[in-house]
């Protein structure tokens, strides 16, 4: 199978999931084997749902409108472009995914197929239901996919590579685990924002869909924000009174009201809006319904500051700070040369 054809079947992927970009799904007869996997698409986002509190009918739909808008042909020959895809040799690539937010290992699969290689994919319990059924639509578009695409919940076995996401913890496990093995091991990192006080609220109502798409729960969320040392909040709690409905959650709910009542005993300062708290932390990562802050004296040593903690940050979402803040609002919506870590999976991928 030639690269041209592995884009092909990628693009017709992106025109499958352009129907499932709305709430309600949208059929088109124009896409390649609508009639065989249409409706199952559609009872298997209802069990990823059922199955799983946090992937929301709206979180989904969110998730697959990128996927479709990212799997152009356009856009997949603009992010190969830079690369030798003659230089590699088929290999098999095992990814062990987070679960965290819908087809979050989604990109690893990507790239590892459209490099060449064989994809072997033990999936997070919590995100089972989507991926492989879109792994059924490449093979059937493209049937020169069959054997190169394989699921697992036992044992990883016969791989020559590694991707793996997890936690601290299971990090320094895949690190021991893989060490005779190529691999790219990601552990946990959070978002920052950095304020000034000269936000417009439109610049502060983005911001709020980097603190609570997904609940928060992604690597790309916004969890903690530093502001200067006389920052008034009343601007900032205005402009995320959008996201107020959030609430109605169960899942979230429950976490604000654990965690109000755990800072309420333990008397920590914070302010809150019936939906958010924002505590002052030096942490990075913060607690579900929680937004941590720092403040900061001179732009310069914040600058240094967040050098030096590199490896704990995803994204810088700012203003004039840094040459790769991203810009407010746009956390969510990473290119597909916006890689995780920073590493270049593709890159790897051809070396191994």
């Amino acid at each position: 199978m030639d690269l041209e054809q592995r884009i092909n079947a990628f693009v017709k992927l992106g025109a499958f999931l352009n129907q499932f970009q709305q709430n309600e799904s949208i059929k088109n007869n124009n896409v390649e084997a609508n009639e065989l996997f249409f409706d199952g698409f559609k009872h298997q986002l209802k069990l990823a749902e059922e199955h799983n509190g946090w992937f929301t009918k709206q979180n989904i739909a969110f998730t697959l409108s990128n996927w479709s808008n990212a799997l152009t042909n356009k856009n997949i020959n603009l992010w190969i472009s830079k690369y030798n895809f003659n230089t590699s040799t088929s290999q098999t690539v095992a990814i062990i995914m987070a679960g965290n937010i819908p087809l979050v290992g989604f990109h690893d699969f990507l790239s590892v197929l459209i490099s060449g290689h064989n994809v072997l994919v033990k999936q997070s319990f919590n995100d089972k239901h989507i991926l492989p059924y879109l792994a059924k639509y490449l093979e059937v578009v493209e049937p020169d996919f069959k054997g190169k695409i394989k699921f697992t919940e036992e044992k990883l076995e016969n791989f020559d590579a590694v991707i793996a996401t997890g936690s601290d913890n299971t990090a320094r496990y895949f690190e021991y685990y893989f060490k005779n093995k190529p691999s790219i091991i990601r552990k946990n990192r959070n978002s920052v924002a950095i304020l000034t006080g000269n936000e417009t609220k439109e610049e502060l109502e983005a911001l709020s869909d980097d603190i609570f798409r997904y609940y928060g729960l992604g690597c790309r969320n916004v969890s903690k924000f530093f502001i200067p040392k006389e920052y008034n909040f009343d601007a900032f709690f205005n402009a995320i009174y959008k996201w107020h409905p959030i609430i109605d959650g169960s899942k979230y709910a429950n976490n604000y009201d654990y965690n109000k009542a755990v800072y309420l005993m333990s008397e920590f300062d914070m302010l809150e809006n019936g939906f958010l708290m924002i505590k002052e932390d030096a942490s990075y990562s913060s607690p579900i319904a929680t937004l941590f802050y720092e403040k900061y004296n001179d732009i310069a040593e914040l600058q240094h500051k967040l050098e030096t903690d590199s490896d704990k940050i995803q994204c810088i979402v700012a203003n004039g700070f840094t040459d790769n803040e991203i810009t407010f609002g746009e956390t969510q919506n990473p290119q597909l040369w916006d890689y995780a870590d920073n590493v270049d999976t593709v890159d790897f991928l051809l070396k191994i």
